[in-house]
């Protein structure tokens, strides 16, 4: 029988040590928002897999259509014997991406191949070499993910020079003083001392950056990068990857801001567990590209696309996207209320179920604390993840289908544990 403690030996002696891994435990069977392991332990999961879970474990819609198409086939690739769920599902995001403007989608399988396909599109489109991106976000592990992603440790880290023609700015962030005005301001000094705004290809940004802490981006931001893309001609492109598919109270994030983008990179809550990523834009943009310029051999596998076209059905009813925004405000009221016995609560934001509390003592980011929540956490039967620049934030990522019991439950532990990790730092002061 396998036990958690051999499989560990077992992990640690055959896999690369580059691929990280948040717990101890392996899993075995897992259902909506719990998770089993291998010796019978049940946890609550609030990491969702990273944002891919956003309907759950083994969602009956989900796991139905998948079944179906297993049943008929799994693999032609689309380039070579395409297939008519592929065209359906690009049908329903083309219709869900906001904006009036024609759209049209591609699919490939991750979330960096996502964004790597976008910036391709973007440069196909204008003829320019150039992409900026925001300092703090993230945006995968390819070269060009690693270039664009504003965090080096672990993401760039020993692994040389990047790509060409890469850019930050500052991302505004209350919490650390980062205003709007002196966000753009950081973007024009680029256009005066590092790159010519007429060779930008495209602005990429996170509606709500996910590795970077949850900070969620003001709509008077994106209304100002909205009008520096349209002086220019640069195309703008949202990367969704983790804030889509419900994860904000809407179907997609920028359905909050009332601006439509040229481009969205989607990824994570789209397959439902399965791997499938997309491009969606702008028809004319996404026409950029020559025929054979975008694709790939698993690009919108059949069984992926099926669980895709599931997830959308589930997120078209209205009444999923309040629930989920209810649930995010009992999690924020809930966190808010520590602030008076907890004082290094620095803030609780968050659009929907995708929130985040961050620890500062005085003017420290206390990642210590963060660590300390996470093993409560897990200890007592719950997954959480961390994230930041300073690593010293929670965030919260269930599936958006949890019980309201199990919600109930975790909250009383993530209670317990930020009061735990408070009384310790403060004992020791």
């Amino acid at each position: 029988m396998a036990t958690n403690s051999n499989l560990l030996k077992r992990r640690v002696d055959a896999i690369s040590r580059g691929v990280g891994f948040l717990t101890d435990f392996f899993a075995e069977y897992a259902e909506n928002s719990e998770i089993w392991d291998v010796e019978g332990r049940r946890f609550i999961d609030f990491g969702s897999g990273i944002g891919v879970c956003n309907t759950g474990h083994r969602h009956p819609k989900v796991m139905a259509a998948i079944e179906k198409q297993l049943s008929a086939f799994t693999h032609t690739c689309h380039q070579v014997t395409p297939y008519e769920n592929y065209i359906e599902l690009a049908e329903k995001l083309n219709a869900a991406m906001p904006g009036s403007s024609k759209k049209k989608t591609a699919f490939v399988s991750t979330g960096a191949e996502a964004v790597e396909n976008a910036i391709k599109i973007a440069r196909a489109h204008t003829g320019r070499p150039a992409v900026i991106s925001c300092a703090g976000g993230f945006h995968g592990r390819t070269f060009m993910g690693m270039s664009l992603t504003g965090k080096v440790v672990p993401y760039k880290v020993d692994f040389g020079s990047m790509m060409n023609d890469v850019f930050h700015f500052p991302f505004p962030n209350d919490v650390h003083g980062i205003s709007i005005d002196e966000s753009i301001a950081g973007l024009e000094r680029l256009f005066k001392a590092d790159v010519s705004a007429n060779r930008v290809a495209a602005i990429i940004f996170e509606p709500t950056q996910g590795e970077g802490g949850f900070y969620v981006a003001p709509k008077e931001w994106v209304k100002r990068i909205r009008a520096i893309c349209d002086e220019h001609g640069i195309v703008m492109i949202a990367d969704e990857v983790q804030s889509g598919f419900g994860r904000t109270g809407k179907f997609f994030a920028m359905e909050h801001y009332g601006v439509e983008v040229d481009l969205m990179t989607s990824a994570k809550g789209l397959g439902g567990g399965m791997p499938i990523s997309a491009v969606i834009g702008k028809a004319d943009i996404m026409d950029a590209p020559n025929p054979g310029g975008l694709g790939g051999t698993y690009a919108g596998n059949a069984v992926a696309v099926a669980a895709a076209n599931a997830v959308c059905d589930i997120m078209s009813e209205e009444a999923f996207h309040t629930r989920t925004t209810e649930l995010g405000v009992k999690l924020k009221d809930m966190l808010n209320g520590l602030k008076s016995d907890v004082p290094q609560i620095a803030d609780v934001r968050g659009q929907g179920l995708m929130v985040a509390v961050e620890f500062i003592d005085g003017k420290t980011p206390r990642a210590d604390m963060v660590a300390s929540v996470v093993s409560y956490a897990k200890e007592n039967g719950l997954i959480l993840l961390s994230c930041g620049i300073y690593g010293n934030c929670v965030r919260f990522l269930p599936p958006l289908t949890i019980q309201d019991d199990i919600f109930d439950e975790a909250l009383g532990i993530i209670s317990n544990g930020i009061k735990q990790a408070s009384n310790t730092v403060q004992a020791a002061e």
